[in-house]
């Protein structure tokens, strides 16, 4: 009996391979989309419950990317430099967590260790993990343009339809619960319990649509339905009277454009002529900054401008709060004298709850869970370690978002400017709030640093790609 000749079993075996790879990639993404359009809904994953789900989802897509390498070798190549500040930043939790003595005090075993709190630590590091996996798998599996839009398409999606359930609530719950049974009447904006943490989800939406209105050049009559979109979501933000959060934005849309300005500058010096399409954008900036002054002033109106006025006096040395130290000065002195008390290592990476009592010069009424300054908790949680871990991570964002504006084109590179735009939003408002301690927005925030990080990605016509790269 003839048998088949080895080359036709070799194709065979490789066009299998090829099959199994592309079916695995392809559950693992959208998978991953699933995982961000779903992690917002319950508070923004904030309780034990939600965090274990979400963890656990991205281990169990994790799995699923190392039967992808297996199937399919050697990987597509990513930059690793914006993760591996964040991977250390898991290691030095885990370090922290370790017990290196162990005592008795009143008939009471107790553990010595970097973190006053070992296990939060250790939960931080999980979490921290986890995070940055799905980061890794967005930029891995991200390989053409309509899975870059999906990316985009769906945190744009889920900052709409917070939006939308934000003014739903504002205008229709009369009393505590409403479609979640912990959302208070008095508290919080859209599913979220605080104000501050919906602005961090709706800053890089933000981001990558003002990018898309004034830089994507085949978006035709789609840049009405962005424009639409982005009034949504900033006349739900002067809603939600978050100062932070419009602070924050408002920088974005300097950001942007700066960034439009730079994409002019290099194309006249290669082209020389883009007067029309400068006066279609400068007309769309215009737009948007009349649509923001006048929604700021319809919406906003007192509440915006008493929110002001308790902003200068939370910085201020007034004390009329009955010591309960609950104003940002109170906490961010304390958290100043926790770093110096702790100068080296820190307090442990989630551990500042644990420790931060000793510092908090109050009546005990309140006692801080956060920083409410991501960049002096970190200081504090860390210490120099972690600071130099922070440097590390704004060196290697420089870098690779000069890359990544050098060598992408097209869709890919205007993604690019808003993934930037939605990372100078974020960090902002880091500096008055910790929204990225909550589940969701920290999965909207590596979803934006996966998108520099990625691989030039082929800009033809799906068929065609695929047709030349059947691995992918």
């Amino acid at each position: 009996m003839d048998r088949p000749p080895p080359e036709i079993n070799s194709l065979q075996v490789s066009s299998a391979r090829a099959i199994t790879a592309r079916a695995i990639s392809a559950v693992v993404f959208y998978g991953l989309i699933v995982l961000v359009c779903l992690a917002p809904i319950p508070y923004g994953s904030v309780e034990p419950w939600s965090q274990a789900v979400f963890e656990c989802s991205v281990f169990v897509l994790g799995f699923g990317w190392c039967l992808h390498v297996i199937v399919k070798c050697p990987a597509t190549k990513i930059d690793l430099r914006l993760f591996l500040p964040l991977m250390a930043m898991v290691a030095l939790a885990l370090l922290q967590s370790v017990a290196w003595s162990r005592s008795t005090v009143a008939g009471v075993n107790v553990l010595t260790a970097l973190s006053a709190d070992p296990f939060e630590s250790r939960i931080f590091a999980l979490r921290l993990g986890a995070t940055v996996v799905a980061g890794l798998m967005a930029a891995q599996f991200a390989n053409n343009t309509t899975r870059l839009m999906a990316i985009a398409n769906a945190l744009i999606i889920v900052a709409l339809l917070s939006a939308v359930f934000g003014i739903a609530r504002l205008t229709m719950q009369h009393a505590d619960g409403f479609v979640l049974q912990s959302l208070r009447l008095t508290e919080g904006f859209g599913q979220f319990i605080n104000k501050n943490h919906f602005a961090f989800l709706i800053e890089p939406a933000v981001g990558l649509l003002t990018a898309m209105i004034l830089l994507r050049k085949d978006a035709g009559h789609k840049k009405l339905i962005y424009l639409s979109a982005l009034i949504l979501l900033w006349a739900a933000l002067v809603m939600s009277k978050s100062r932070g959060g419009l602070l924050a934005v408002s920088l974005q849309m300097v950001v942007a454009a700066l960034c439009f300005l730079y994409t002019r500058r290099t194309s006249t010096q290669v082209r020389r002529a883009r007067t029309r399409s400068i006066v279609t954008a400068v007309t769309a900036i215009i737009a948007i900054v009349i649509v923001v002054a006048g929604t700021t002033i319809w919406l906003g109106g007192d509440q915006l401008s008493s929110g002001v006025e308790t902003a200068a006096t939370e910085i201020t040395s007034r004390r009329d709060d009955g010591h309960e130290g609950a104003r940002r000065r109170d906490i961010w002195r304390a958290t100043w004298h926790l770093a110096r008390a702790h100068p080296f290592a820190g307090a442990g990476l989630g551990g500042y709850w644990a420790e931060i009592p000793a510092y908090h010069d109050a009546s005990g009424i309140l006692t801080p869970q956060q920083g409410h300054n991501d960049y002096l908790e970190l200081l504090a949680s860390g210490g120099l370690i972690g600071l130099g871990l922070f440097a590390w991570f704004v060196v290697a964002l420089v870098q690779t978002t000069r890359k990544a504006l050098a060598t992408f084109n097209g869709v890919q590179r205007v993604l690019a400017f808003g993934a930037v735009i939605g990372i100078v939003g974020v960090g902002v408002h880091s500096l008055v709030d910790f929204g990225l301690h909550i589940t969701c927005n920290a999965l909207a925030f590596v979803m934006l640093l996966a998108v520099p990080s990625m691989s030039k990605i082929d800009q033809r016509p799906a068929a065609q790609a695929h047709r030349s790269a059947a691995f992918n």
